[in-house]
């Protein structure tokens, strides 16, 4: 476990004193005093990091924390909120349950199906609608993909794949395809698209890591995040994801090397 005061976690998360101790005490978070300081576990810091992105979104503490009840009490004994993902999506909260995400609180997965019958059987299948330039730019293309990506997610991954077959060195289609793809469920297809794509860049290596993790292939995922440190030092949430998968690996001293660089790089940004 790790040692912080209220002062350190408002400086790591952005999350103020009164946001810690309603998580505490609504058994989302389980700090240990040792010493006159509250110690957290991983498990612990995930969670801090997940509402703080959840704050950063406009979420309230109070639907954060409702959300974090909820699911505490639908995990099964052996199960930790650690192992699942949330994310906002617009004011919304979602879960990411292995390959599909859920809305928390409709419980409505946001994943565009569509069902059609064939010789006789129901299939479930992933709506697709080509998207052709038209003359348009591949920068005009990629634009409107953007402001699509929440309306029609579907849509935007077949504007990705248009400008990628266009201009395959356009990176940011490459990785917002990659990130649609995963959230998916397409998890081969999105790795394809992270290892196609001719130039080294920290945050399509770092998507990659993720990936990585989600296929199971941690001992890969951890030369990814490397990887992502060796383009850019700087990258934090790589030296976060590393400590984690270093503790899970049983090796403490790499863990907090990276965690001690993590708390550097946020104490510089404070």
């Amino acid at each position: 476990m790790h040692a912080y005061d209220s002062k350190d976690l408002e400086r790591l998360f952005g999350l103020p004193a009164s946001a810690v101790r309603a998580l505490a005490r609504a058994g989302n978070i389980n700090p240990v005093r040792r010493a006159g300081r509250l110690h957290y576990s991983f498990h612990d810091l995930v969670v801090l990091r997940t509402a703080s992105a959840l704050r950063a979104a406009k979420i309230s503490s109070q639907r954060i924390n409702r959300t974090l009840h909820e699911l505490r009490s639908a995990l099964p004994a052996d199960s930790a909120l650690h192992q699942l993902s949330l994310t906002a999506l617009g004011n919304r909260i979602a879960i990411r349950e292995g390959q599909t995400l859920r809305e928390s609180e409709s419980g409505q997965y946001a994943l565009a199906l569509e069902i059609v019958q064939e010789k006789g059987r129901l299939h479930v299948i992933a709506r697709q609608e080509t998207v052709p330039l038209n003359g348009a730019s591949p920068e005009e293309l990629y634009a409107d993909a953007v402001m699509q990506e929440e309306r029609d997610p579907q849509k935007a991954r077949s504007a990705y794949e248009e400008i990628l077959r266009a201009d395959s060195n356009h990176l940011e289609a490459r990785i917002n395809l990659g990130r649609l793809l995963h959230l998916d469920g397409r998890l081969a297809e999105a790795e394809q698209v992270y290892r196609f794509g001719g130039t080294a860049e920290p945050f399509l290596v770092f998507n990659l890591a993720v990936l990585l993790e989600d296929l199971g292939r941690e001992p890969e995922a951890i030369i990814a995040y490397r990887e992502a440190l060796a383009l850019d030092p700087q990258f934090a949430d790589a030296h976060f994801n590393l400590a984690r998968l270093y503790e899970r690996a049983k090796d403490p001293q790499s863990s907090l090397r990276h965690l001690l660089a993590y708390r550097r790089m946020m104490d510089q940004g404070a």
